[in-house]
Order: C-alpha cells, then structure tokens, then sequence
C-alpha cells in the first residue's frame, strides 16, 4: 500500500426504487452519482482488482481534486502498510459501477488517481486509464516502482506518478520483505526521470529504520540524478493516529535547499 494513499472508506449508497415516471431520470442520474457499494455477488476472476474507492481527494494528487480507485494486489509486504486488506488481489467493486460514477464526475473532478495495493498490478490498468481519459480525466499514478516494464508500458498515458522510495539500498529489503526490491524501484525511478511525466518521490520515515543521516545521504542521491520534487510522510501506528516522531528542523531545512519542491507530512 503507498503511505499517502487516502482512507478507501465510502458511505454506503441509498437504496430507492420505484421513482415516478417522471423523475426517473432524475433518480437514475443521483445515482450513478452516487459511490457504488461493494458487489452484492462475487466478481468472475478475471474482473478488474477494484479494491476501494475515494470519491474525492485533495491529497493523493496534491493540488487536483481527484476520485482515487484502489487496485487490490501488492506483492511487497512492507511493515508499515496502512491497508494489508489491499496486498491480495480480490475484485471488490464492480469496474463498470465505478466507471458509471465517474462518467457522472466530468466537470466535478479534475483527475483519477491509481493506488494500491499496487495498481501495476493489474493487468487491465491500461483500458481502465483509457477509459478514464476518454471521460477527459488526467491520470495519477501511486506505485512502489515494482513492475518498471509495466511501467514503461503506460507512462506516456500518465500526467502524475507518486514514487514510493522505500529507503536506502541498505534497509530497501528489510522494509518490502522481498529480496532484491531496490532495483526494479530504481529502473522505475530512471524511466521517471527521462520521460517528461511531473512526478514526486515521497518516502515514510521513522528512525528506527532509517536515521536522519541516512535519510538525507539519500534524498541528496535523489536530488543528483535529478529529481525535483521530494516528500516525506511521517510514520504513523494507524491512519487516523498522530506522527510517532519529528524529523528535526535542521534536516527539513537541508531538504528544503536540496528540492525544487519539499514536502513535510
């Protein structure tokens, strides 16, 4: 799951039936507008792994007012991941009913944010970024840079990405559980930087698995091969729960110096 990936709650939708005749036009548009529930019957396999859905948000894209869509399936298992719910791939939500909703969302929202779980995962990611941009959508991507062909694949249908960075070459492993997890992160991080797509690294941080001198050794790698826009998210025990520890003044304001564009969560 990416760390800055808003709450996948959503208020039920309203039951009704039996409207008059004519205000069924009416009831039928509030409720495509309305957030689909999740499906009544089990989804064939093969369904896309919708996983959640936020209708709105100002934080997964900072700056755009998106609806994000959470893909179910992850194969990394970070330690600090806020929805563990999400690392099986399990279709939730019925594709079409969340496309339904957002067809009722032109000129509502400015884009559709991918989060996860990992949405790279997902084999038909790339006709539901294509239906979304057919609805006149930008598209965000939240990804931990496991699948960089995946990547490459799509990037160029993308108008924001947020790149997890797990940590430093030396704690990558410990934090996703996986082995070798550095490289393909690094090989999405290289395609991110030639592509032309705006993006941000953001990175979880508590101390205990990477101090600060470590973090800033890293963030200062990051500003050398070029990125602009860096991010750190403080640690927390549970979504709704206060930051276990404060990154110290002197190294937000080293971070500051070393990015375009720093961000302190």
């Amino acid at each position: 799951m990416n760390a800055a990936s808003s709450s996948n709650s959503m208020p039920d939708a309203p039951g009704g039936c039996g409207a008059a005749p004519a205000a069924r036009g009416k009831a039928v548009s509030a409720a495509r507008a309305t957030p689909p529930r999740p499906a009544a019957q089990p989804l064939p396999r093969h369904a896309p792994a919708v996983g959640g859905l936020t209708p709105f948000s100002t934080v997964d894209w900072p700056g755009t007012l998106a609806a994000v869509v959470f893909i179910a399936g992850c194969p990394w298992r970070c330690h600090y991941c806020h929805n563990p719910e999400l690392q099986t791939r399990a279709a939730r939500y019925d594709w079409r009913d969340v496309r339904a909703f957002l067809e009722n969302r032109q000129g509502l929202l400015d884009a559709v944010v991918f989060s996860g779980g990992e949405p790279l995962s997902e084999p038909r990611l790339p006709s539901m970024i294509r239906d979304a941009r057919r609805m006149g959508f930008r598209i965000g991507l939240h990804t931990a840079g496991i699948y960089p062909l995946r990547l490459a694949d799509m990037v160029r249908y993308l108008d924001w990405v947020g790149l997890d960075i797990k940590a430093d070459a030396q704690g990558y492993d410990d934090i996703t559980g996986r082995r070798d997890s550095q490289r393909p992160a690094q090989a999405c991080l290289t395609q991110l930087l030639t592509s032309g797509v705006d993006f941000e690294c953001r990175i979880t941080w508590h101390p205990d698995w990477l101090d600060e001198a470590r973090l800033l050794t890293l963030a200062r790698e990051l500003a050398r091969r070029g990125v602009k826009r860096f991010a750190v998210q403080r640690a927390r025990a549970s979504p709704s729960a206060p930051p276990v520890l404060r990154l110290g003044a002197h190294a937000q304001a080293v971070l500051q110096d070393l990015f375009d564009a720093f961000s302190y969560r």
